[in-house]
C-alpha cells in the first residue's frame, strides 16, 4: 500500500513560513523514519513525499532525502512558475527520477484565478514534455479554474489534494460537490483522498467526513482516488490510525481490485512510481 500525500521538514531551514509555533502538534523537525513509523504498522510499504515550503531549496532537500529512503517512491516539489528559466528549471529537476510532480501553493495566494495567466504557459507545457503531475493545493473557490486549466492543457497530468478542502466543519456541501463531479466528468484528473479530517473541525470523528469522502469515491470511482495521509499535518486532527481506519470504512464496500487502486494501484498509475 502507498501513502500517496506526506511530509517532512527541518525546521532549521527556515522557509516553512505557514508553520508556526502556535501549530503546537506539529512544530517540530520530522523525518521519513518518523513517517515510516506510524505508517509500516498499517501495511504501507511506501509513500509520496510532498513540498511544504515554497523554495527550490526544499525540493532538493526532499529529493535527497528521497535518495537516503527507499521507501520514498517518489517526490512533489515546488518551482517557481513564473519564472523567465522555469521551464530550464524544470527540465533540471525532472532529470531526477524521483521527481513526479511540482505544486504552487495555490490556497495561499490571493487570486484564485492566479493560476490561469498565459505568463504560466510555458511552465504547463514543460511539465507536460517531463511527465510531471501538477498537484492542485487548493480550496473549493479555485474548482472553477481546475476545470479551466485542464480544457486548456488536456495532456497535463493534474491531482486535487485533499479533495480540495470542502468546508466540512461548517457542513458546506456546494458548490463543492457539484464542481467536484464535474470535473470527474469533464477531466483527467484524479483526486486524493487525504486531509479531509482536518476539515472538520476540532477532535473531528470518522464518521464526520464520510459523506465527502464517499462523494470522492463516487464521482471519481476508486480508479481515479488515491489514498493519503497528509501526516503530519493531519496531527492537528487525529491519529494516522485515526485517519486509516476512517479510509479502511469508507472503503468497505468497494471490490478487492478497487481497494488496490485506492491504496496503490492509482498513484503507483498517476506518479509513475
Amino acid at each position: 500500500m502507498i501513502d500517496s500525500h506526506f511530509h517532512i521538514w527541518q525546521l532549521s531551514r527556515g522557509d516553512y513560513g505557514w508553520l508556526t509555533a502556535d501549530l503546537t502538534p506539529i512544530y517540530r523537525d520530522v523525518t521519513p523514519a518518523d513517517w515510516r513509523a506510524v505508517a509500516a504498522p498499517h501495511g504501507i510499504t511506501g509513500g509520496v513525499l510532498v513540498q511544504a515550503a515554497p523554495t527550490t531549496a526544499e525540493t532538493h532537500f526532499l529529493l535527497a532525502q528521497a535518495n537516503a529512503h527507499p521507501e520514498v517512491l517518489g517526490v512533489v516539489g515546488w518551482v517557481d512558475l513564473l519564472a523567465i528559466d522555469a521551464p530550464q528549471r524544470i527540465a533540471e529537476l525532472a532529470r531526477h527520477p524521483k521527481l513526479k510532480g511540482l505544486r504552487p501553493m495555490l490556497q495561499d495566494i490571493a487570486d484564485p484565478r492566479w493560476v490561469l495567466q498565459d505568463a504560466l504557459n510555458p511552465s504547463w507545457e514543460a511539465m507536460t514534455e517531463h511527465g510531471l503531475v501538477l498537484d492542485w493545493l487548493v480550496k473549493p473557490q479555485h474548482l472553477p479554474h481546475v476545470l479551466t486549466l485542464a480544457a486548456r492543457h488536456p495532456r497535463l497530468p493534474m491531482v486535487i489534494d485533499h479533495a480540495a478542502k470542502p468546508h466540512i466543519a461548517d457542513q458546506q456541501w456546494e458548490p463543492w460537490a457539484n464542481l467536484m463531479t464535474r470535473i470527474a466528468l469533464e477531466t483527467h484528473a484524479v483526486c486524493k483522498l487525504s486531509g479531509l479530517l482536518t476539515e472538520a473541525g476540532p477532535s473531528p470523528t470518522g464518521d464526520a467526513v464520510h459523506p465527502w469522502g464517499a462523494h470522492v469515491l463516487n464521482t471519481f470511482g476508486a480508479q481515479r482516488v488515491m489514498w493519503g495521509s497528509d501526516w503530519p499535518v493531519l496531527e492537528l486532527a487525529g491519529r494516522y490510525a485515526d485517519w486509516f481506519e476512517s479510509s479502511q470504512h469508507m472503503a468497505s464496500k468497494l471490490s478487492p481490485s478497487e481497494r488496490d487502486d485506492l491504496f496503490g494501484g492509482t498513484a503507483r498509475r498517476t506518479y509513475q512510481l
